[in-house]
């Protein structure tokens, strides 16, 4: 919390887009990140983790969050309001990926 705030006021003019970009003099643009700044900062970021960064992009962190949430408990209703999902079908792709593991049968054997 104490980052986003710190750039809020920094970034902020009170109204418009949280994310934006910033170019490499440091000048903070008006318009808001672009999906494909956000895969190369999710790219860059896993590449410093040591990890392929060819596995990753921008749709890794709506993954991610789907896949989090619905093992958190969440409602596929909840899911969709914030990832912006308009079919239940697709969410429950998410959810069965996150769960493959979770509520696998050959676990509860001690394999």
């Amino acid at each position: 919390m104490r980052n986003v705030q710190a750039w809020l006021e920094t970034a902020a003019s009170g109204e418009g887009p949280i994310f934006r970009s910033v170019d490499r003099h440091g000048h903070i643009k008006v318009g808001a990140l672009a999906g494909i700044d956000v895969a190369r900062i999710i790219k860059k970021l896993a590449e410093r983790a040591g990890l392929d960064p060819s596995k990753f992009a921008g749709h890794s962190l709506r993954a991610g969050h789907a896949t989090t949430a619905a093992i958190g408990g969440a409602s596929e209703r909840s899911i969709m309001n914030q990832t912006g999902h308009r079919s239940v079908q697709m969410v429950r792709r998410y959810i069965r990926d996150g769960n493959l593991f979770r509520e696998n049968s050959g676990g509860k054997l001690g394999l």
